[in-house]
């Protein structure tokens, strides 16, 4: 079945046995993966990565595995990413065979009318897939109320915009953001709290002037000397942790799909070209070199590390800068030993 914007919420916040394929589709991916994980929470599941390629030479694998229990005993659920038409014989196998254990979730980039994958999952009373667009205007505004009632936050429009604009109405960096901010005032769906401007002049992604992004890509490309010069140069205080912080953040959610393209075979210099304007020209270069340098797995502890240097930065009892400078030094130095 093909489900609407006004019912996406409803399908993933609760979810439907019947269910055996959710196939996330469109041109924001960043919108599909957010659905993916939601629908992963109401599950209480946890995700079991099977590779398309898998599926491709084995097309019985998707649904053995969807019907595989659990070797921890709790729920599951299978992701598959990228879907593409190499899994279109295994959802045939999973949606005409037994009932599994746990549903897929598979997500697509834009996927074309012609689309077998997407006729399967939209044909079937057992499937359903939606298509993500980047939200605009009161679209986008409403994508940033609805986030941040996740994470306690209770937003009005005014501020509301603020995100969506400093975010480029990318759902995954306003979730990131929104996260922060709740942490930040001390928020949650059990205790909410009202989100205004104050908040995010203190920790948010522009609260400060300078090219903060550069100290991230030092660290991420392994020049130690050079990112010691620029430590160097900051405030006692380090006032400018939070912002250099973010900057590395959103460098590492470039990188991710970048990276995870580059393990499916394809060369990092496809996957550069194919980012075009995307990617800013002066960030090429250290993107590039970020590319070779950091497998997937790193990437994802990297990530981890930073949102603990942020808590560790708001809360520690630490100066600012010593904080900030001991990690992106550790940062440097694994990259440097690549």
């Amino acid at each position: 079945m093909k489900a609407s914007k006004a019912s996406i919420g409803r399908s993933v916040d609760q979810p439907s046995a019947d269910i055996r394929l959710y196939l996330f589709h469109g041109p924001d991916e960043a919108q599909s993966r957010g659905l993916g994980e939601r629908l992963l929470q109401a599950l209480g599941a946890t995700k079991f990565m099977i590779a398309g390629g898998t599926v491709k030479s084995d097309p019985a694998s998707l649904a053995d595995e969807a019907g595989a229990l659990s070797l921890f005993g709790g729920k599951r659920a299978i992701w598959v990413e990228p879907a593409t038409k190499d899994i279109e014989d295994g959802v045939v196998a999973l949606l005409e065979g037994a009932v599994p254990e746990s549903p897929v979730i598979a997500i697509a980039g834009s996927l074309p009318k012609t689309s077998a994958l997407l006729k399967l999952a939209e044909s079937s009373p057992q499937g359903l897939a939606y298509a993500s667009y980047v939200p605009e205007g009161q679209d986008a505004i409403r994508m940033v109320v609805d986030l941040g009632r996740r994470y306690g936050l209770k937003i009005s429009p005014p501020v509301a915009a603020r995100i969506a604009d400093s975010s480029a109405n990318d759902q995954a960096i306003a979730a990131q953001e929104l996260q922060k901010l709740a942490l930040y005032i001390d928020a949650s769906p059990q205790m909410p709290k009202e989100l205004d401007h104050s908040a995010i002049d203190a920790v948010g992604a522009a609260a400060a002037e300078g090219d903060f992004g550069r100290l991230a890509d030092l660290a991420m490309t392994g020049d130690v000397a050079g990112l010691a010069d620029e430590l160097a140069a900051l405030s006692p205080a380090g006032t400018e942790a939070i912002p250099v912080i973010r900057s590395l953040q959103r460098r590492l959610l470039m990188l991710a799909p970048m990276r995870a393209r580059v393990e499916r075979g394809e060369s990092p210099d496809a996957v550069m070209t194919s980012m075009g304007r995307a990617l800013f020209w002066k960030d090429k270069s250290a993107a590039g070199r970020m590319l070779t340098l950091w497998p997937a797995t790193k990437l994802a502890t990297v990530s981890e590390r930073a949102s603990n240097l942020e808590r560790a930065v708001i809360f520690g009892p630490a100066p600012d800068r010593e904080t900030l400078g001991e990690e992106l030094l550790a940062i440097a130095r694994a990259a440097r030993s690549r």
